[in-house]
């Protein structure tokens, strides 16, 4: 077992900003991807965003392009998931998860236990 630890969550604004961080101890991150993923209550585990080992390939789902913004921290063996202007339906648990590519929720191989965003005003 992989040890994937989430933090950053809590409650934020709308309009305002968190940043979600992703530490992982025993592998080094930079040869995995990265997938962050949320569930919101009463609704399925949606992937939000996905970096890979590349580091210049990114992804995200439409509803946070624009606003949320991946990236890795070699030094810190950490990947950060920046929300800005967060909207009341980003509520939701937020994991983040590693594999060898970026390509849905069912080929991640470890997941941290997940940190709890809540927009509201």
């Amino acid at each position: 077992q992989v040890p994937l630890v989430e933090s950053g969550g809590g409650l934020v604004h709308p309009g305002g900003s968190l940043r979600l961080s992703c530490a992982a101890s025993g592998v080094i991150l930079d040869y995995w991807a990265i997938g962050w993923f949320r569930q919101a209550p009463g609704k399925e585990r949606e992937g939000v965003s996905c970096i890979k080992t590349s580091k210049k390939d990114t992804y995200y789902t439409d509803s946070v392009k624009g606003r949320f913004t991946i990236s890795r921290d070699s030094a810190q063996n950490t990947v950060f998931l920046q929300m800005n202007s967060p909207k009341p339906e980003d509520t939701a648990v937020y994991y983040c998860a590693i594999g060898a590519a970026c390509t849905g929720p069912s080929t991640m191989d470890y997941w941290g236990k997940g940190t709890l965003v809540f927009v509201s005003p």
